[in-house]
């Protein structure tokens, strides 16, 4: 395999004239990819369509009164037990919402900061107001941070989740940490599962700050590609046996279950958390959209039907993970300048090349392959090793997967051999 790094003037000079000519025969057949964000493709959106075309037949009425009515401001109770025992807590520890749980991550950060958490100083009186932020990470995470003149600190990925000695000493050190978001399982963007050691110590921490929470962001609980292998140690079983329970928020959502625009999403904490958040959402809404709870838990049922749906959006998306695979292999194999992620499961694959992210992805868009920019992975877009490119495979088709991948190789190649 090629080391870029070792090549004489002369290899150089002929690799680049033969990435050159493969990127301009790419480019030249006018392939548009958008590769910039984790959507089901319409393949795995039909999955879900049952749910819409039995509608009429439904029973809407609930325990708790019609859900075509008022009331239930924490969601039917059907959904509230399908969603615990998804999270594997209490009905109890249980709200169902609207939308997705990015929705539901902003709203605890606007009533933290307007009102306080559980009684506390509203976060918009402080002098400072911090977040560790695991990176490379989800973008969204860092935006709501952005818009809220949040200060961010960069906590870097290991291979088992966030560097915990790090969190650990920070957390404990400086009252002005007020939380720190979490993609747990198949990590956006590295496909990291984090390890039972990891989430051990992230239950078991001791703040400075009261008000400290960790945003336990469970967006791909049930989205292996492999089936159900790979096991994510429950934090709240190890957290309601130290007495931190207060400290998780767990959010899940059927975004890439259902419908990515339409569905319902969750949140798992505390009961004095629940009751405490009821109170405030009692001033923004009566209720959320019940009927649409209501189409979801006759749809989705129970948890081995979840895992069973789930096993047809692997069947569209693993091909995809695994061509990527193949091809990169087969490019790089054990070159040392190009690494990427080898994920099992969610919905996307990190690329590091040291020193060429930008230039790689403005090649990549110049061939018509559009991916998220550049050092959106990491707080304030700051990669300082302009190394991170998150890779987004559901979308396309097999056959814009197989172009996608071929444009990304000859950038990275040229990028290289440029440097």
């Amino acid at each position: 395999m090629v080391n870029y790094s070792k090549l004489t003037k002369e290899q150089r000079a002929q690799l680049f004239e033969e990435a050159s000519s493969a990127y301009e025969a790419l480019k030249s057949k006018g392939v548009s990819v958008d590769m910039t964000r984790g959507r089901p493709s319409k393949e795995q959106l039909q999955i879900a369509m049952p749910m819409l075309q039995n509608a009429g037949s439904y029973n809407y009425v609930t325990d708790g009164g019609d859900a075509r009515n008022y009331g239930e401001p924490a969601g039917i109770t059907a959904a509230r037990e399908l969603f615990a025992k998804l999270m594997e807590v209490e009905r109890s520890e249980v709200i169902v919402f609207d939308g997705s749980s990015l929705d539901i991550m902003y709203n605890l950060i606007q009533f933290a900061m307007q009102f306080g958490v559980r009684g506390g100083t509203p976060w918009n009186k402080l002098d400072r107001v911090k977040f560790l932020c695991p990176a490379p990470g989800y973008d969204r995470h860092f935006s709501i941070c952005e818009n809220f003149g949040i200060e961010m600190i960069t906590v870097p990925m290991l291979e088992d989740g966030p560097d915990m000695d790090m969190v650990e000493s920070l957390v404990g050190s400086d009252d002005s940490i007020k939380g720190m978001w979490c993609v747990p399982k198949y990590s956006n963007p590295t496909g990291i599962v984090f390890s039972d050691e990891v989430v051990t110590r992230m239950a078991k921490l001791k703040p400075a700050a009261k008000d400290f929470r960790v945003f336990w962001d469970n967006a791909y609980i049930v989205h292996g590609l492999y089936g159900d292998d790979d096991k994510l140690k429950n934090i709240f079983e190890v957290a309601k046996s130290v007495g931190s329970e207060d400290m998780i928020y767990e959010l899940v959502s059927t975004s890439k279950i259902t419908f990515a625009g339409s569905g319902v999403a969750a949140l798992a904490t505390s009961e004095a958390n629940v009751a405490d958040l009821l109170k405030r959402i009692f001033f923004k809404q009566i209720n959320p959209n019940k009927v649409n709870q209501v189409m979801h838990v006759a749809f989705l049922k129970d948890v081995e039907n979840i895992k069973k749906i789930m096993s047809q959006h692997a069947d569209i998306l693993r091909p995809k993970f695994e061509l990527f695979e193949r091809k990169m292999s087969a490019a790089f194999g054990d070159c040392e300048e190009v690494k990427w992620s080898k994920p099992r499961g969610g919905y996307f694959i990190s690329v590091n090349v040291n020193g060429a992210a930008k230039r790689i992805v403005s090649l990549a868009g110049e061939a018509g392959v559009k991916f998220t920019a550049a050092g959106s992975t990491y707080p304030y877009k700051r990669d300082a090793l302009d190394s991170n490119i998150r890779i987004a495979p559901s979308v396309p088709s097999m056959e814009e997967m197989e172009f996608a991948i071929d444009v990304l190789i000859s950038s990275i190649k040229i990028a290289l051999l440029e440097s």
